[in-house]
């Protein structure tokens, strides 16, 4: 084991270079707009290729809108709208079917290669998309209606209404856009990379923040939770997932996906932060550190505390060196649990990993035993290191009465392996007592 990283208790806060900063980072015009059309003039052929799609339709609408309108430029709908894809080869060409009221600015904006107002009425809007549609030949036309991801923003009365104007042939076309959703959005280009390792670098830093100011006997799980709001709010950037859960911080024994509790933080505890952030409306993050509170007497873990430890990075090593381009997220995945057996750690229900950058849980393949999906560049992780064990007066199964150690990292699959988005946590946090 390193050397760890000693706080003490009466350290109000361990303010880092890229914390400092962060207010100017994330800060003035996002770069989405700019890296969107990137994105669709890059990635999405590639993808409608893979997926065997000629045409991929969004309908879109105020107050509910589907979840990937940010993606195609739709996410200022006010009246229902539509956006068509079509793919010409090596090229797609973006036309956004509008009401009025937002055609003006949408042709100012320019994200799409066409803006077309529908005439207002009953279906209208429904019979210009059928009548593009028709027009294109398009063979396969993807529609987002999945039940496996965010691919399934079609509501039932839009997909009534749209296949009552296709009719009969046309509506035989329609298709899931899942597979062609999976492969888009599961790749990141090097611009977006670039920007989840900065945000990733001050998750972790906030999170060494939030441990400096723990005091054990007096400190309660919810007020590290409540020091990480309010980081958020200075910083001007916003929570990766559920505000309600964001972050989770938990020094008992596993509460899984939880909000932060009342709990008293005591000598002899080991503490979780689950912690994510949301840079410029778009990328997220998700990153857990663990920190352990020192005994009065202790100058650093008793040795079954090192022991767990050691086994936990040991196994997230072993996840991180099996992720390259090729292998499966079953082989990234096997490649920990047989570390962890082999450690004598209790089971957990969580997969190694998941895919990670638009939402914390993020599409694409997931790194855990029934993925049989390959790895491939671009792609990025957030993932864990595994030790679990049960506590005493617990019945041996996660969640009654066990603590896992479940340090949280991510990573982006490069050409020949992986490279990390932050640097990992090597260390056990250690806090004094008083």
């Amino acid at each position: 084991m390193t050397r760890p990283l000693l706080l003490g208790a009466t350290l109000v806060a361990l303010v880092s270079p890229s914390s400092a900063l962060a207010a100017q980072e994330f800060a003035g015009p996002s770069p989405w707009p700019a890296i969107r059309q990137e994105r669709i003039n890059r990635l999405l052929p590639t993808a409608m290729a893979r997926a065997d799609i000629d045409a991929w339709v969004i309908l879109l609408r105020e107050n509910a809108n589907d979840p990937l309108a940010l993606h195609v430029g739709g996410e200022n709908a006010g009246a229902p709208a539509a956006v068509i894809l079509t793919r010409n080869g090596e090229r797609v060409r973006s036309v956004m079917i509008s009401g009025f009221g937002e055609a003006i600015a949408l042709r100012e904006l320019g994200w799409h290669d066409s803006v077309v107002v529908y005439e207002r009425g009953p279906g209208a809007l429904e019979q210009a998309v059928a009548a593009r549609l028709r027009a294109s030949g398009a063979r396969r036309i993807a529609i987002n209606s999945s039940g496996a991801n965010v691919a399934d923003g079609l509501s039932h009365t839009q997909r009534v209404q749209l296949e009552r104007a296709l009719g009969p042939e046309l509506t035989s076309r329609l298709v899931t856009s899942e597979p062609l959703v999976e492969a888009w959005l599961a790749i990141k280009l090097p611009a977006e990379i670039d920007i989840m390792r900065r945000a990733a670098r001050l998750t972790a830093a906030l999170e060494e923040e939030a441990y400096a100011t723990v005091r054990p006997g007096v400190t309660r799980d919810a007020d590290l939770a409540r020091f990480l709001k309010r980081r958020i709010r200075e910083l001007g950037v916003e929570d990766g997932w559920n505000p309600s859960q964001n972050p989770s911080v938990n020094s008992g024994p596993d509460r899984g996906h939880s909000h932060a509790s009342d709990r008293v933080i005591q000598p002899g505890d080991i503490i979780q932060i689950d912690f994510g952030i949301k840079v410029w409306g778009v990328w997220v993050t998700d990153i857990q550190r663990f920190a352990y509170v020192l005994r009065p007497g202790e100058t650093g873990p008793p040795p079954e505390v090192v022991r767990q430890w050691d086994a936990a990075l040991k196994g997230g090593g072993a996840a991180f060196a099996a992720m390259r381009p090729g292998v499966t997220g079953a082989a990234v995945d096997s490649a920990q649990r047989l570390v962890m057996n082999a450690a004598r750690s209790a089971s957990v229900p969580w997969g190694t990993g998941h895919g990670v950058g638009y939402w914390a849980h993020d599409v694409g393949p997931g790194l855990s035993r029934r993925e049989t999906r390959r790895l491939e560049p671009g792609q990025t992780f957030a993932f864990d290191s595994f030790f679990a064990w049960t506590l005493p007066g617990g019945d041996g199964t996660w969640g009654n009465g066990s603590k896992t150690i479940s340090v949280e990292e991510m990573a982006v699959v490069t050409a020949s392996g992986a490279e990390y988005l932050s640097e990992p946590q090597r260390r056990l946090i250690l806090i004094r007592s008083q």
